[in-house]
């Protein structure tokens, strides 16, 4: 078989519910990388959130803040970060919506508030504790992503950022992109680095974030915990991330001999 460029997500699709990589999907991401493929992670997470992960799985080419920061073979081809002006207004106008922010650069995220429950209960699903506070922390350090804490429907209230684009991921919080940015724009940069085409590429995932991703690629993969609209593009539905979803796929594919 032709050698595929294979992107998966993790929360809900290599980790499962309780945040833990189920020993299958370790398994079959190491005979695929043994058969050739190129394996690389879509997520909407920053990088330090899952360097572990990476190591784990041997896996160095990944597109993080949901393609906004893209890396290959270790480098960083692809940066595309939220400008200061337009973070500064977000700020202000956060600040009087009572709505707490979180700044994510690559190495670390700081919280424009202190001790809020929306922040504590969100990042607590993602096993993360809540962040220091630090306001003007976008001044120090590029922003590839901003988190909006706030009840749902009440993102609708930004919607005048027209530079910004905003996709839920809990019942709490919304990620906060520049406009146009997704996980297909950033597996895009990763495609023109290994002169892969696009029939060539697979990608797994579960989340809105997820949907122009299975979308774009020559084969979309929803698991079977995934949310109706990645279902509704998928080319393919496995099972869910807790039944050994990616193995079930990867075989079923003909991606792997049995």
């Amino acid at each position: 078989m032709k050698k595929k460029l294979i992107f998966f997500d993790i929360d809900g699709t290599l980790l499962d519910h309780e945040k833990k990589l189920p020993l299958s999907t370790e398994n079959v991401v190491k005979k695929l990388q043994n058969a050739g493929h190129h394996v690389a992670i879509s997520t909407g997470r920053a990088p330090f959130m899952f360097k572990e992960l990476r190591e784990r799985l041997n896996i160095h080419s990944f597109v993080s803040f949901n393609g906004q920061y893209v890396v290959f073979e270790g480098k960083v081809i692809y940066e595309n970060p939220i400008k200061i002006d337009i973070l500064k207004k977000l700020l202000s106008y956060a600040n009087d919506s009572k709505h707490p922010l979180i700044f994510m650069s690559e190495e670390d995220m700081k919280a424009s508030m202190e001790d809020h429950p929306y922040i504590h209960e969100s990042m607590g699903s993602l096993k993360f504790e809540h962040p220091e506070y630090h306001p003007e922390y976008f001044h120090e350090k590029k922003i590839y992503q901003t988190l909006l804490f706030c009840s749902e429907g009440e993102e609708s209230l930004y919607q005048h950022y027209e530079d910004l684009r905003f996709i839920r991921w809990h019942k709490y919080s919304t990620d906060i992109l520049p406009l146009g940015g997704s996980k297909a724009e950033g597996i895009k940069k990763l495609m023109e680095r290994l002169h892969v085409k696009k029939e060539d590429v697979i990608a797994f995932g579960d989340g809105l974030n997820d949907v122009e991703m299975i979308t774009f690629a020559g084969i979309g993969v929803a698991m079977g915990n995934a949310v109706k609209s990645v279902k509704n593009v998928a080319d393919f539905i496995t099972k869910p991330v807790d039944e050994n979803g990616i193995e079930h796929a990867i075989y079923e594919l003909g991606l792997l001999e049995r």
